[in-house]
């Protein structure tokens, strides 16, 4: 039995193009000279059958839509048996409301993000009566779907940007962000959208993985601000960078891993130029960059 993972949306909060951006990618996705990416979300299933959804994207109707594996099987009979969030992004939890037209599946997540769920009254649109809420403790595996199983981890990260206050502690590990282990007999996968570090814990963690999907939010830490859109960092954000002696390309070298696929890119990031030397020098050192529907067979 084979682990099977589809790219919904390989890009970072706001997607490409986003909405109010006029920077050069966003541009050019408008102009229809480099696909456009809807907001990082993933689909696996072991048989095919049943499938999990993890991160649920404000752009999930869409999506699915696109996504003919995951279309009604009946009149109200859905493939998608769960979802999981790995943190209380907006662009992960969004496209929870759009899931609410009476179907039931469960809803994984950790106690500290199912608390963040609960504390916003306009979650409650998710009917108990279809929806079962399950709090998963990390380091402890558990049935994602009938084929499938998954085990939570704390990876460095920082609550979400709605939540700040005060300083933020961009680099803590608990329950806000977490990577996500998936295996199927002895096929193996981490998804891991958001991650600020990857310490030695970590990089011992996913050795000898089948797949490794990594948070490629930005090329270099200083993008945004280089381009005068943001004053903010990627380490501020709690990303790591793609590139230089800190960034994942480097921490990843010597981490025995089969398929690295970056996912969750945002918009500025010149790896989404097909023809970019930034994307050249990635896929140079083994790494693929996702696309919308994307599928991975392991």
């Amino acid at each position: 039995m084979s682990l099977r993972a589809t790219i919904l949306g390989a890009a970072a909060g706001g997607g490409l193009p986003q909405w109010n951006c006029g920077c050069e990618n966003c541009n050019l996705a408008r102009a229809g000279s480099i696909p456009s990416l809807s907001q990082s979300s993933i689909s696996v299933s072991a048989d095919g059958v049943s499938w999990a959804i993890i991160n649920a994207s404000p752009d999930i109707r869409e999506q699915l839509r696109a996504a003919p594996h995951l279309h009604p099987t009946d009149l109200r009979e859905s493939p998608i048996k769960s979802v999981l969030v790995t943190n209380g992004d907006i662009d992960h939890i969004a496209g929870l409301l759009t899931l609410r037209e009476q179907q039931p599946f469960t809803l994984f997540a950790t106690g500290e993000i199912h608390a963040v769920l609960a504390q916003n009254p306009i979650f409650d649109a998710l009917n108990p009566s279809w929806v079962t809420r399950q709090e998963v403790a990390l380091d402890t595996p558990f049935q994602l779907t009938a084929s499938m199983m998954a085990t939570l981890y704390s990876v460095p990260g920082k609550v979400p940007l709605y939540l700040e206050r005060g300083t933020v502690d961009t680099e803590l590990e608990g329950e806000q962000t977490v990577g996500v282990h998936l295996q199927a007999d002895a096929t193996s996968a981490h998804y891991i959208p958001g991650c600020a570090l990857l310490r030695p814990e970590l990089a011992a963690r996913i050795t000898g993985a089948d797949a490794v999907f990594f948070d490629g939010t930005l090329w270099q830490n200083d993008e945004m601000v280089t381009a005068g859109l943001s004053q903010k960092t990627g380490a501020r954000m709690g990303h790591m960078s793609m590139s230089g002696p800190e960034g994942s390309m480097a921490a990843f070298a010597g981490v025995d891993v089969k398929r690295k696929i970056y996912v969750h890119m945002n918009n500025t990031n010149p790896v989404l130029r097909p023809e970019s030397a930034e994307r050249r020098i990635a896929e140079a050192k083994g790494w693929t960059i996702a696309q919308d529907g994307m599928e991975i067979a392991l």
